[in-house]
């Protein structure tokens, strides 16, 4: 009985192709507005992970200052000193290692090529804080470092531009005023999940970047692995006291530094993502109630326009279970084929917006069953009272009917 139910909703639907396309079109729009919304929503989010993940776990970030910038109109905070450096190594319990920064920017020339680029002034603490392993050639040695040689590891970016893909380790080029050896090479990172390019960067030993680029042993950024036996909070917290300390900042005065946990970071904008795909995607499904509206309109009218053929199936045996049923089916069919047509549209337009976004491509079939299920709900919803007025009918009175 259910098949022949299913061949006569499907009947009437071919019957009015037009129309039962414009009815299913809320559902079509709604599903793949759904579906794709909540499927770039996880891929942007997964995509924001990985990138602060390659920043490294268990960070900490310290910068002077209240924030990026200076803050206020007030004098400028007196940046790290060297001394800091060893003084967090070895008064702080949980730091595994100290990345002390310095930068600045300049011109990069090979061979009539240029490139303005970063130049990164560290230690090889800089590796062990966060994992960005070489793509070829080898760190800087204990002696470089200490003599602040002119040698340098370079981005991928860098040598795009400047070597045209081919290999650089071994050869040299200028650096502002600066000739430097290059001993490796990065890998690639992408692109930050602030918007920069990480692998547009010169990394150099950091006595080498004060001596001959910023002329002073000044230290704008610590970067402060934590041991993953050790809370972050509590290494924040014991950071803060010894810098608060070695600055001789006293009683209720604020902190002219600023720390940043990069898994805070990586919670609040995953947190933040989530909540925007959920708002967007609850946006998307108000069109999906929409074309209910839509298919209970469309039903209520077929009911007015086949109501003799209703009487005549009422008149010939048919029991209103077996009318309702059929208007039933035939609204869940039409709902049921939007969603279907929807799925397809939305993993045609997330194939062309994620290479677009620069996001993964993942599919979740979670969402996609859910979507589909709710289509058919809806049909069931707003295909029941068309379905009931048309078997609650009079026999006699749909037979009089013109």
């Amino acid at each position: 009985m259910l098949g022949t139910t299913f061949l006569l909703a499907l009947r009437s639907i071919l019957r009015h192709k037009l129309r039962s396309f414009l009815t299913t079109l809320g559902i079509i729009i709604g599903v793949a507005a759904v579906v794709t919304m909540v499927t770039l929503g996880k891929a942007t989010t997964a995509a924001v992970q990985q990138q602060i993940a390659a920043l490294g776990t268990n960070i900490l970030q310290v910068r002077p200052g209240q924030g990026f910038g200076r803050g206020g109109g007030g004098p400028r905070p007196p940046e790290f000193e060297p001394s800091d450096v060893t003084a967090i190594q070895q008064q702080v319990a949980g730091v595994t290692a100290v990345a002390p920064q310095a930068q600045a920017s300049a011109t990069a020339i090979y061979e009539g090529a240029n490139w303005s680029t970063t130049i990164n002034g560290t230690t090889m603490d800089y590796f062990k804080v966060q994992p960005w392993p070489l793509s070829a050639g080898r760190m800087f040695t204990p002696a470089e470092e200490i003599a602040g040689k002119a040698v340098c590891i370079i981005g991928s970016t860098v040598q795009r531009n400047l070597f045209r893909g081919d290999d650089a380790i071994g050869k040299r080029f200028r650096i502002g005023d600066v000739s430097c050896d290059i001993v490796g090479t990065l890998s690639t990172r992408g692109q930050a999940g602030f918007g920069g390019d990480q692998d547009d960067v010169v990394i150099m030993p950091i006595k080498a970047v004060q001596r001959r680029f910023t002329g002073t042993t000044d230290i704008r950024l610590l970067m402060v692995g934590v041991d993953q036996a050790y809370s972050t909070q509590q290494v924040q917290a014991s950071l803060t006291d010894l810098l608060r300390d070695r600055r001789k900042i006293t009683g209720g005065k604020e902190d002219d530094f600023n720390i940043f946990d990069t898994r805070q970071i990586s919670d609040t904008l995953t947190g933040t993502t989530t909540l925007l795909t959920r708002i967007v995607a609850a946006v998307a499904g108000i069109s999906l109630v929409v074309g209910g509206i839509g298919i209970m309109n469309i039903m209520l009218v077929s009911v007015t326009e086949r109501t003799r053929e209703i009487g005549i199936r009422l008149a010939i045996g048919a029991v209103q279970r077996e009318v309702l049923l059929q208007f039933l089916v035939e609204a869940v069919v039409l709902s049921c084929l939007g969603g279907a047509i929807g799925l397809l549209l939305a993993q045609i337009a997330i194939a062309v917006a994620t290479p677009l976004m620069q996001v993964p491509w993942t599919f979740d079939a979670q969402i996609n069953v859910f979507a589909f299920c709710i289509s058919a709900l809806i049909g069931v919803v707003f295909g029941f009272f068309p379905a009931r007025r048309a078997a609650a009918l009079n026999p006699i009175d749909a037979l009089r009917h013109e």
